[in-house]
């Protein structure tokens, strides 16, 4: 694409979070749980803590199949804040009826970026009786925001009076890839309407580069935006917990003998993840990172700081 082609793409921009995604800037989202209560005040100023540190803050669905504020709720109040969100929308805990009515409640609050995820199971939860739905998958529950926002009707064809913007993303495990491997799950999301994805936790830069060549061989890295998830852990324990109990998570030995030797883990978590941000700038094919720690959000903020400190300085190096 080219200068005059991205400007005018970026100026036609629904959100902050497109206008970086076509600007070819490096984007940084971060992710936070809305709380277990009915005051938003402590979330909110969590968000508030990253504002512009982050083009946009993913507000989880569910994590974990654990109940908390709604979403919808809680990404709201981000909006009001003048914080941009990312809905979260689980497959899991919604009919197709629930999940458009969902999606019309997002275009009415002035919510533009949806992530369609699949959701954890509920075995893995607190209330581990609780009925998963999926009456729809993640794809299925693109298209059906993609055709909400294209044709203005729900899929029985009613019409949709008002607006109806959506920056529309969806999550992936990313892979090493092995010979031949072909991204089979990324294509069929970006041909049900993904805009951009956002993956499991991958903190290993040797494999994200191999995996963003392979993507920008066949094509796909060119049209879809990939923001590989990173974090800063604050433990060996949390790190040996993520790499054999997290779905997809991609966490190198030499991460957790580190977390193990240092004297002060959770200083050590947050320089690895540092060091990650300033590799996954350089790397091609890769547009941004999303930051996600569960437990130790307060190091979110600090570790995007130093990572463009340090990018700062060493772009000062080159030009001296």
């Amino acid at each position: 694409m080219d200068l005059a082609t991205k400007e005018q793409s970026s100026s036609s921009a629904i959100s902050e979070l497109q206008r970086h995604l076509q600007d070819g800037s490096f984007v940084v989202t971060a992710e936070l749980s809305p709380p277990v209560s009915t005051d938003p005040a402590e979330f909110i100023d969590h968000a508030l803590a990253l504002r512009g540190l982050v083009t946009a803050i993913n507000v989880t669905d569910g994590a974990g199949s654990r109940a908390h504020m709604s979403s919808l709720a809680a990404a709201h109040f981000l909006v009001r804040s003048g914080v941009e969100p990312v809905l979260q929308i689980t497959c899991r805990d919604r009919n197709r009826i629930a999940l458009q009515a969902e999606l019309l409640g997002a275009a009415a609050l002035g919510i533009r970026n949806i992530l369609a995820v699949r959701g954890d199971d509920p075995k893995l939860g607190d209330q581990p009786d609780t009925k998963p739905v999926f009456d729809l998958n993640t794809t299925a529950l693109l298209a059906t925001a993609q055709q909400m926002r294209s044709e203005h009707r729900l899929p029985s064809g009613t019409e949709i009076k008002g607006a109806v913007k959506f920056v529309l993303g969806a999550a992936e495990l990313p892979v090493d890839p092995p010979a031949g491997w072909r991204p089979n799950g990324l294509v069929s999301k970006m041909e049900a309407g993904a805009e951009f994805i956002q993956t499991q936790f991958c903190m290993d830069p040797d494999a994200v580069r191999r995996y963003a060549a392979r993507l920008l061989e066949l094509g796909v890295a060119q049209k879809l935006p990939i923001l590989i998830g990173i974090a800063p852990i604050p433990s060996a324990r949390s790190a040996r917990w993520m790499k054999e109990k997290l779905f997809g998570a991609m966490i190198p030995d030499r991460i957790v003998d580190r977390l193990e030797r240092a004297a002060d883990p959770k200083a050590e978590g947050r320089r690895i993840c540092v060091e990650l941000l300033q590799q996954l700038a350089e790397t091609p094919g890769v547009a941004g990172a999303h930051v996600m720690a569960p437990a130790f959000h307060s190091a979110i903020g600090p570790v995007i700081e130093a990572s463009r400190v340090a990018g700062t300085k060493r772009a000062g190096a080159r030009r001296g």
